[in-house]
Formats: C-alpha cells, sequence, structure tokens
C-alpha cells in the first residue's frame, strides 16, 4: 500500500512552533518599548501607552489639600 502523502505534525512540534512565535512576540514587544522609551526620554507620554476614547488631559476634580494630622496625647 502507498503511504500518505500528507505527514502529520506532531502536538509537541506545534506547541514548539507556538512557544516560539510567543518568544518572537514578546521580544518585538519589548523591543518596540525601548524605542519608544528612547523616543521620550524626558518622561513624556507616549500615543502608544493611552488609549483614544477621549479622555483629556484635565484629571477632573482634586481633593483639597489637608496638611499633616497631629495626634494630641492625653497628659498623665
Amino acid at each position: 500500500m502507498a503511504s500518505s502523502g500528507k505527514r502529520k505534525t506532531t502536538m509537541a512540534k506545534l506547541t514548539r512552533e507556538r512557544r516560539l512565535r510567543e518568544r518572537r512576540l514578546d521580544k518585538q514587544a519589548k523591543k518596540d518599548a525601548r524605542k519608544q522609551a528612547s523616543a521620550h526620554p524626558l518622561g513624556e507620554p507616549s500615543d502608544a501607552l493611552t488609549d483614544d476614547v477621549g479622555e483629556t488631559d484635565d484629571p477632573g476634580p482634586r481633593q483639597p489639600d489637608l496638611g499633616p494630622v497631629v495626634h494630641r496625647l492625653p497628659d498623665a
């Protein structure tokens, strides 16, 4: 009998290939992040880290500054 012309790939090989693709994607993401960081060296926010949902730079209403809290001990 003739053998099947199509060879089957084992699950182990599929798993190895999937891990390899994931590692390459992670490596590319880290490389892109380093490029973004070097493009904005002064800590300026990058466009890649913000989502465009219509948020503004205004953080909204602020809480009043209450200052330090001082607790007094009872006189003994």
